[in-house]
């Protein structure tokens, strides 16, 4: 049964840093693209950053040159580090494969206070 469990959340001021972690079982991540999404409250979960099978990576404008995406094939694990955090980024983070992906995890909750 494949199971995505997100970490590395919390509590941060505006301007901090945050890496965020995915691990995976029953699934190989690095034979799949993977994305970390975002999901501010009251609202829909939107695709943030996305690494492919071929490293290469995508980001969406609002976290360009701030989040970075990346994948320890070794540790099965895919990180997002997020810098220059601002308000506007909290919320709760998820992992999952853009198309077709599997279950949801739980998610891990970012807040960054002004």
């Amino acid at each position: 049964q494949v199971q995505l469990v997100e970490s590395g959340g919390g509590l941060v001021q505006a301007g901090g840093s945050l890496r965020l972690s995915c691990t995976a079982s029953g699934r190989i991540l690095s034979i799949d693209d993977m994305g970390w999404f975002h999901q501010a409250p009251g609202k829909q979960r939107d695709l943030v950053a996305q690494i492919n099978r071929d490293g290469s990576t995508w980001y969406t404008d609002s976290v360009k040159g701030r989040f970075t995406i990346s994948r320890d094939n070794a540790k099965n694990t895919v990180y997002l580090q997020m810098n220059s955090l601002k308000p506007e980024d909290t919320g709760i983070y998820y992992c999952n494969a853009p198309v077709g992906g599997g279950p949801w995890g739980q998610g891990t909750q970012v807040t960054v206070s002004s």
